[in-house]
């Protein structure tokens, strides 16, 4: 019985709430709806005629579009052509590269938060320029027109930075390592590599420790009988850390990522230093595919 009271008590308060709104000007109740997000933008224009008007305006979507988004424009590698400023946030939403095709660009559809991709050639991996250590390919499973793939390197170094102007200010940030192991990677697993996520002139600093997996189970299996006691031994040389390993990534294209680690955002302008290391073992390792490093609101729920 008292579930059924609150429900009539909702439906009139809805109703009346509905009422009201309908006697407001269509610019007042765009204003309104465009201190909400876009997923409420998008429901609201189911309740009435003028809140569908006002859901559909430049106004609203206006102030979903990320402050900058002017420059985002002129730095995209092919130009958008849209008739509205909520067409312009979904087109957005896509990935879409931008400076020559080196970064990704995306806004997050729940939040209207800005993610970044650096492409591998945007990345600092140590001796990528010698033929013989890494090779730089184009797949069709990226966006980007080149992925580094490691051939044999004993030292194993990927560092990238991002300014915090570039992102969406008073957010949480995860920085995220996107890669694929080739069937022939060796030495990949033997020890822990090390992770850091560091904002300068400031005290945020994560660290830890990943392990780059191997996907061929043969592989897994010879390197713990070849390598089982110095991998222990290995291990102690490296910081204590959770030993994260890689996840699969939703986007379909069969990358996995690893995160390095997370930072808040707040209103200045500074560096951001991401980086995976792995120099401490002095063995071989090779089959790591490096698409990139992704920037992106940890509370997204992509």
């Amino acid at each position: 019985m008292a579930a059924r009271q609150r429900a009539i008590t909702y439906c009139f308060t809805m109703e009346y709430c509905v009422g009201f709104f309908n006697t407001l000007p269509e610019g007042c109740v765009s204003t309104i709806l465009s201190l909400t997000s876009p997923p409420d933008a998008c429901k609201s224009s189911l309740v009435s005629s003028i809140f569908r008007a006002a859901a559909e305006s430049d106004v609203v979507w206006e102030r979903f579009l990320p402050a900058d988004y002017h420059d985002i424009l002129s730095r995209l590698a092919e130009p958008l052509v849209v008739s509205s400023k909520k067409e312009l946030f979904l087109r957005l939403c896509d990935p879409s590269l931008i400076d020559g095709g080196n970064k990704r660009f995306r806004l997050d559809k729940w939040s209207g938060k800005n993610s970044y991709m650096l492409s591998a050639r945007e990345l600092s991996i140590s001796w990528s320029h010698d033929p013989m250590c890494w090779s730089w390919t184009s797949i069709p499973e990226s966006r980007f027109s080149e992925v580094a793939e490691l051939k044999t390197v004993c030292r194993l170094e990927i560092r990238g930075k991002i300014r915090t102007q570039m992102l969406s200010p008073n957010t949480k940030y995860g920085a995220y390592l996107i890669i694929k192991i080739s069937n022939r990677a060796f030495g990949l697993d033997l020890m822990p590599s090390e992770i850091s996520v560091e904002v300068s002139n400031s005290t945020q600093v994560c660290n830890g420790t990943a392990y780059l997996r191997c996907s061929d189970s043969k592989n897994k299996q010879m390197e713990t009988l070849l390598y089982g006691n110095r991998r222990e031994m290995l291990r102690s040389r490296v910081i204590e850390g959770d030993g994260r390993v890689p996840c699969e990534r939703r986007d379909g294209d069969g990358w996995m990522e690893l995160e390095l680690g997370d930072f808040f955002n707040g209103e200045g302008d500074e560096e951001v230093k991401m980086s995976l290391r792995e120099v401490k073992g002095y063995h071989l390792k090779g089959g790591l595919i490096i698409e990139g490093i992704e920037v992106r609101p940890k509370d997204s729920r992509k």
